[in-house]
């Protein structure tokens, strides 16, 4: 009767997982139930587990360099691991303390509702359906992207018209292969999906020449074309058939615990905003202009609201850096990327990184 009474109580969390599925934060839109009252349960209070834990644990991809890779030294690197360790500075003033688990697209949501996992940090769309259905409460986004194709640089194939009858490697039950089918039914291009569940063999096989095109989003091509035998002799064609922002998420439901990895990720951008970096911090611990001084915590108890230290955003920037160290160390011009930050730069230099006031 016990394990009847189990396997009923989990059932709606199975199905309602069950429809979302996708790499880089493209799930399939499937219409679900919330998650269960027994999935929230198992979130709730999560900053006091934490703090009793002394250690975080974040859901990441571990296999997408510059956003979460493992080195052969076996060190986590990446924007999303950088997200987690600046949660981790916050909360214990040691960046380290943390415990990276990999999740592949289809656990990833389960590991977050069930409280396997303290945050998803791991290069995850932002759509309405994950905010409802799914049960997720994200943070600021991190990371503005759009879907692209990626296509070897002799096939003479410079536009989504060029891809006419030609195979297309895509994951499937993914946004990515939904977008592809409605950009391509828009312009009337017949094409030949060849369609994966596991990420790794789609991009193996479009590294076999078995499809003249892959698809995902900009920053996963960009990242994957790196780990290819060759990757000079692949491009990205300069068309973006979607919108895709990726942020870290929690679960829904434990709303105290979400302010404070809201907060992390606008310090973050607050930093560089005022000028301040892993650096150059010391300079500003005399600084006598107000925004400053409550940034720091020399001034006001911001940090008790989120219970956190008044100078966690201190804490941060000492041993992570700001935004714009997080995003050059990563994909910047000094890696083997050289992505430019386009849509992620400042809202005053024309991107779309914005963060509300902290008083």
């Amino acid at each position: 009767m016990r394990k009847s009474a189990l396997i009923l109580a989990i059932a709606p969390l199975i199905f309602t997982i069950a429809a979302c599925s996708g790499e880089s934060g493209q799930t399939a839109n499937t219409p679900g139930t919330p998650a269960n009252n027994s999935a929230n349960q198992a979130t709730r209070n999560r900053w006091d587990t934490i703090k009793s834990r002394g250690q975080l644990i974040c859901g990441v991809s571990g296999e997408v360099p510059g956003f979460s890779f493992v080195g052969t030294d076996g060190k986590y690197s990446g924007i999303d691991v950088d997200i987690c360790r600046g949660v981790a500075a916050a909360l214990f003033d040691n960046p380290d303390a943390v415990e990276y688990r990999n999740l592949n697209a289809k656990e990833r949501f389960t590991a977050l509702q069930t409280g396997e996992v303290d945050i998803l940090s791991r290069n995850t769309t932002w759509t309405l359906s994950r905010d409802t259905s799914v049960g997720l409460e994200f943070a600021p986004v991190v990371f503005y992207d759009g879907q692209a194709i990626m296509v070897r640089k002799n096939s003479n194939i410079k536009t989504l018209a060029d891809l006419k009858n030609k195979a297309i490697c895509v994951q499937t039950g993914t946004t990515t292969e939904q977008n592809l089918a409605d950009q391509m039914r828009k312009r009337g291009i017949a094409y030949k999906p060849v369609v994966f569940e596991d990420v790794n063999i789609t991009f193996a096989t479009y590294a076999e020449g078995r499809c003249e095109g892959i698809t995902a989003d900009r920053s996963a091509l960009v990242s994957r074309r790196s780990i290819l035998p060759k990757p000079d002799d692949n491009i990205i064609l300069d068309e973006v058939i979607s919108s895709e922002p990726l942020a870290p998420a929690v679960a829904k439901g434990d709303t105290r615990w979400g302010d404070v990895v809201k907060w992390v990720v606008y310090s973050l951008v607050k930093a560089e905003e005022l000028g301040i970096t892993s650096q150059n911090i010391s300079q500003f611990a005399t600084s006598n202009d107000p925004d400053i001084k409550r940034f720091l915590g020399t001034e006001g108890n911001l940090g008790e609201g989120l219970g956190l230290t008044n100078d966690f955003a201190a804490r941060i920037i000492k041993h992570v850096g700001n935004y714009a160290e997080i995003y050059d160390r990563n994909l910047g011009p000094k890696t083997k990327f050289n992505l430019v930050r386009g849509q992620n730069q400042l809202w005053s230099k024309g991107g779309l990184l914005y963060s509300p006031p902290f008083r």
